[in-house]
């Protein structure tokens, strides 16, 4: 009679194929575990294979986020921009994040290796080798993009930045409050067409940037290009050649000061640039302010700079004409196209003739100075740390190569503290200097002296006397507000759009 039961070398058969079976899953389930643990955290996955290696690994790991914890909770979002504009910082980044990762990716292959199972072939193999691979590179990836954007830092801040403060500059100092002291800090603006076709330098926008370090409140005054009876201060020069001011009709125009400090570059045998020091001592004495810092920005690099931030959104008040030019007869010829009115985000093609043109405008360059400080307060309340960061490597090229400011670079933390003091402030007035308030032909310094001080420190309102009995009197015409009197103030930047 036949057994009922299967013989017993078929069972042993069964049960040791199963055994190996699930031998083989739990090894591929601790590879896997283990090898993801030491993405995760570096050395976590080779406490089980070498104990006292990653416990080193791990040690060293949870030191350093504790450090980098208690630094950020201290220092907040100043404390990271503190290390982003340190040469010397970023010297020491870089291979800091370079042995880290070659440290952490050693971890991940290590953990792999020592966990991969005996015999483990085909398909499952390749499967655990990808999955170490891809490890590898969710740790080398976002290493290797910091090293790249560190390096592109430490780049920019050495050819952008000067290394030394302006003769007589106001600056921050040490201490908690490194502007303590400081009542006002004044950067001049310059827009310079320097170019292919173009012969020297003429600034085609000319601002001051007047800031108060405690509070941000910032007055933009733009200066005309066509300003007459230019002043020099008594130190200067060229004072001498002209004691009663860069004045000869429309030949010596303010745009053409910086030509005329380049064409006496031997009268400043000690300046570098002597155009952008002439240029600077011209506007300290029309504004009757001390010039701290200098701006130069190329406008052939303008597009590239808006476009490298994404664009900029404006209210555009007026038509604005692309393209176009006046002719000898005084006609409108060229235009391509027009910015039509409307909130609308430029590119950097649209924005840089929305802060040029001038053909097309009924006051010509006034027109275009207001334009120009609408581009200024919209980029610097507009300009957000988040989505400057992934567009970097394309703006640091483009600073790089078309911006140049004469803050030193170990002034540059507390710069950027004022930057954001000035943005959480929202505050920025503009007092234009146009024919509406002055006359560019034969100015008022003292006039406009008054009004820049009224700009930066309003007088208090004062009420107007109420009377008991009402009056039908007519108001005379010199009662009524000019245009002139009414463009004496500062104005929301804002309101000028």
């Amino acid at each position: 009679m036949a057994s009922r039961h299967a013989p017993a070398g078929r069972h042993l058969g069964l049960g040791e194929r199963g055994a190996n079976a699930r031998r083989t899953a739990r090894q591929a389930r601790r590879y896997y575990t283990l090898t993801a643990a030491s993405t995760v955290v570096p050395g976590l996955g080779l406490l089980r294979t070498r104990r006292r290696t990653g416990q080193v690994i791990l040690a060293g790991f949870v030191v350093a986020l504790v450090v980098a914890i208690i630094y950020v909770l201290a220092k907040g979002l100043m404390g990271v921009i503190t290390v982003g504009v340190s040469r010397n910082a970023l010297t020491v980044v870089i291979p800091v994040v370079v042995i880290a990762a070659a440290v952490w990716v050693w971890g991940i292959v290590t953990t792999a290796r020592d966990n991969l199972p005996v015999g483990a072939s085909g398909r499952p193999r390749i499967a655990m080798i990808v999955f170490a691979a891809l490890a590898c590179v969710l740790v080398i990836a976002p290493a290797a993009q910091t090293v790249r954007y560190a390096a592109i830092q430490h780049s920019l801040i050495g050819n952008v930045f000067d290394t030394l403060r302006p003769e007589g500059a106001v600056g921050p100092a040490g201490g908690e409050d490194p502007w303590a002291g400081t009542d006002r800090v004044n950067m001049l603006l310059l827009g310079s067409d320097a170019g292919k076709g173009r012969i020297g330098t003429r600034p085609d926008a000319i601002m001051v940037a007047s800031i108060d370090p405690q509070s941000g409140e910032t007055v933009l005054f733009g200066i005309p290009r066509n300003l007459q009876d230019i002043p020099f201060s008594e130190s200067n020069p060229l004072s001498e050649i002209y004691p009663d001011g860069y004045n000869c009709g429309d030949q010596c125009l303010m745009e053409f000061v910086w030509t005329l400090g380049e064409d006496h570059a031997d009268l400043f045998p000690d300046s570098p640039e002597p155009g952008l020091t002439v240029t600077k001592d011209a506007v300290s004495q029309i504004l009757d302010l001390d010039v701290d810092y200098t701006t130069v920005v190329n406008l052939e690099g303008f597009t590239q700079l808006v476009d490298a931030m994404g664009g900029v959104e404006i209210d555009v008040q007026e038509r604005v004409c692309i393209g176009c030019k006046l002719d000898a007869a005084g006609n409108v010829v060229g235009t391509t196209g027009w910015i039509e009115p409307g909130v609308q985000r430029l590119d950097g093609f649209h924005a840089l003739w929305y802060s040029r043109s001038r053909a097309a405008s009924q006051d010509g360059d006034f027109s275009r100075m207001r334009r120009q400080r609408c581009m200024v307060g919209a980029l610097l309340n507009q300009v957000n740390p988040t989505s400057m960061l992934m567009r970097y490597p394309a703006l640091a090229s483009t600073l790089e190569d078309n911006v140049r400011v004469d803050i030193p670079e170990q002034d540059l933390d507390e710069w950027a503290e004022l930057v954001l003091t000035i943005q959480e402030g929202d505050s920025i007035k503009s007092l234009p200097l146009t024919n509406d308030n002055i006359d560019v032909v034969n100015p008022d310094y003292d006039r406009i002296h008054r009004m820049v001080d009224e700009a930066i420190d309003p007088p208090e309102p004062t009420s107007e006397p109420t009377t008991s009995s009402p009056t039908t009197s007519t108001p005379t015409p010199s009662e009524t507000p000019s245009p002139s009197e009414t463009s004496e103030s500062a104005s929301d930047i804002s309101a000028t759009c």
